[in-house]
C-alpha cells in the first residue's frame, strides 16, 4: 500500500515555467554566525554532538607587591547539536514521470528555502534565550539553552527605537560595560529602519545624508564602527503577566535572595502589587532592571574585566517560568559562566552593592528583539549527517540561506512511492557577556 501524500499536481504535457519571484526571507543569522568550528562542521555528526570553546578568563587584582594567589578558571561554553528539521515529499511513479520530473528544481528550491527559514528562525531565538531542543530523539529534547543569550538590554519596551541617536546610545551602554573592539554589529527588524533613517536625514553632513537617503539603510556610522543589518525573522518575546502590566503595578520589590553574602545569588524573591496568584507571572527570557529609589544605594554594573564602577543600571534575565502566590514570586536568574549578580569581591564580581530587601526592579513588556554583539560571539555548527544508505545521498549549501543541508532520495521497496527528503541538524549559542538585546515595542 502506497504512503504517497495527496499531492496537488497539474496534468499538463509541457511545463512553461514563469520567472517566479520567491517570497524570500532575510538570512542574517546563518550568514553572519561564527562558523569557525570547521572541524566540527566538516565531520559526520548527529543529534547530541557537542563542542566546547573557551570564553574570556577573569582575574581580580590586589594592592601592593605581596602576592595573593587565586585560582585560574577556564570559562567554557558548549554548543550542542540539539536541533533538527526535515522537508520530505513523495510521488507515485506515474506522478513523477508525467507531472513532477521536469519540475523537481522548483520543488527542491522551495524545500531548501523552507528549511533555511526554519534554521534561521531557530538560531535567532538565542537573542531571547529561547532555543529549546526540538527533536524527540535528542538528549536535549525540550531543554532550554539557558546559558545562551544576553542578560543586558536597551529600551523599555514602550518608547520606540527610531533614531540614530538611540542606536549610538545603545552601543555606548554596551561599551561602558566592556566589549570586544572587533566585529561590532547589530541587527534590527526590517520594518523599523525607515523611521530611523528618516530621523537621521537632517542630522548628518550633506554627503552622509545623500548616501543614507540613496541606500535607505542604517549601515555603518559613528566612531564605533558598528555594522547594522536587518532581518524579518527576529523573535518576539512574550513576557509574563507582570511585565505586561501597566506601571506602577509592574514594579517588583526584593524580599530576599538565596545567598545574602552575594557570592552565589541564583534566585531572588519579590513581591508585587495586587497580592495575585498567577502561574504566568514571569516567563523564561524575561528581562529586569533595578530602579533607583530613595533610601537605597543605586545598583550599577561593574566593568566585566577590572571590576570598575560604571553608570549602567544592573539588569538580569530569568531562566525559568515562575508563578506567583499571593503576590510573592521567586525568580531564577542567569548565573552560568560567572555572569550572574555577584557582589563578593572575586573574579566574577559585577555589582557595586549587595542586593537588599526593599530594592525594586521593573521587567520589560512583550517585545520584538533586536541584537547587538561584538567579538564574533555568535556560534553556529551544522555537522554533516551520515549517508542514508541504501538511498542516494548528497550534501549541499542552500544558495539563498547558506544552510548546509542533506538530500537523499529513493523508492520504497515494494511500494509505488518515490521519496525525496532534505534535512539538517545544527546547534547555536550566543555568548552572554558579549551581546545585548534591543527591546523593540510591539
Amino acid at each position: 500500500m502506497s504512503t504517497t501524500p495527496n499531492n496537488v499536481l497539474q496534468n499538463v504535457q509541457l511545463y512553461i515555467k514563469s520567472e517566479l519571484a520567491w517570497l524570500d526571507n532575510e538570512f542574517w543569522g546563518i550568514a553572519n554566525a561564527n562558523k569557525s568550528l570547521q572541524e566540527f562542521n566538516d565531520k559526520k555528526g548527529n543529534l547530541g554532538d557537542t563542542i566546547t570553546f573557551d570564553t574570556t578568563p577573569r582575574y581580580i587584582s590586589y594592592d601592593g607587591l605581596v602576592i595573593t594567589q587565586q585560582p585560574s578558571v577556564q570559562r567554557l561554553q558548549s554548543l550542542i547539536c540539539s536541533q533538527a528539521k526535515n522537508v520530505s515529499a513523495g510521488y507515485t511513479d506515474e506522478q513523477f514521470i508525467f507531472n513532477v520530473r521536469d519540475y523537481m528544481d522548483r520543488f527542491g528550491e522551495a524545500a531548501a528555502m523552507e528549511l533555511g527559514t526554519a534554521i534561521e528562525s531557530d538560531i535567532l531565538l538565542n537573542i531571547v534565550s529561547g532555543v529549546v531542543g526540538n527533536d524527540p530523539k535528542s538528549p536535549e529534547y525540550q531543554q532550554a539553552q539557558v546559558n545562551s543569550g544576553p542578560f543586558r538590554f536597551f529600551g523599555d519596551g514602550v518608547t520606540p527605537i527610531n533614531s540614530f541617536q538611540q542606536l549610538a546610545q545603545a552601543w555606548a551602554n554596551f561599551d561602558a560595560f566592556g566589549a570586544s573592539r572587533t566585529k561590532k554589529r547589530g541587527v534590527l527588524p526590517i520594518d523599523i529602519v525607515p523611521s530611523i533613517v528618516g530621523t537621521g536625514l537632517n542630522q548628518f553632513s550633506p554627503d552622509r545624508a545623500n548616501e543614507t537617503a540613496e541606500t535607505w539603510k542604517v549601515g555603518r556610522f559613528g566612531g564605533m564602527a558598528v555594522d547594522w543589518s536587518v532581518s524579518n525573522l527576529l523573535p518576539i518575546h512574550v513576557s509574563g503577566t507582570i511585565g505586561d502590566t501597566a506601571a506602577p503595578n509592574n514594579v517588583m520589590t526584593v524580599v530576599s535572595v538565596n545567598d545574602p553574602t552575594g557570592v552565589n545569588v541564583t534566585s531572588i524573591t519579590f513581591t508585587y502589587p495586587g497580592s495575585l496568584t498567577d502561574p504566568n507571572a514571569v516567563k523564561a527570557g524575561d528581562l529586569f532592571e533595578f530602579n533607583d529609589i530613595s533610601g537605597y544605594p543605586n545598583m550599577r554594573f561593574l566593568t566585566f574585566v577590572g571590576h570598575k564602577p560604571t553608570r549602567q543600571k544592573v539588569q538580569f534575565r530569568a531562566i525559568a517560568n515562575a508563578g506567583s502566590v499571593a503576590g510573592t514570586i521567586t525568580v531564577q536568574i542567569q548565573t552560568i559562566n560567572g555572569v550572574g549578580l555577584v557582589w563578593a569581591q572575586n573574579q566574577n564580581q559585577n555589582l557595586n552593592n549587595t542586593i537588599q530587601a526593599g530594592m525594586t526592579v521593573t521587567p520589560t513588556p512583550s517585545h520584538q528583539a533586536g541584537w547587538m554583539d561584538a567579538g564574533n560571539s555568535f556560534y553556529l555548527a551544522m555537522p554533516k549527517l551520515p549517508d542514508n544508505d541504501p538511498f542516494k545521498t548528497v550534501y549541499f549549501k542552500d544558495k539563498e540561506s547558506g544552510a548546509s543541508l542533506r538530500h537523499y532520495w529513493g523508492a520504497q521497496f515494494g511500494l509505488d512511492n518515490r521519496a525525496y527528503v532534505r534535512d539538517s541538524v545544527w546547534g547555536s549559542t550566543l555568548v552572554a557577556e558579549d551581546s545585548m538585546r534591543l527591546i523593540i515595542p510591539m
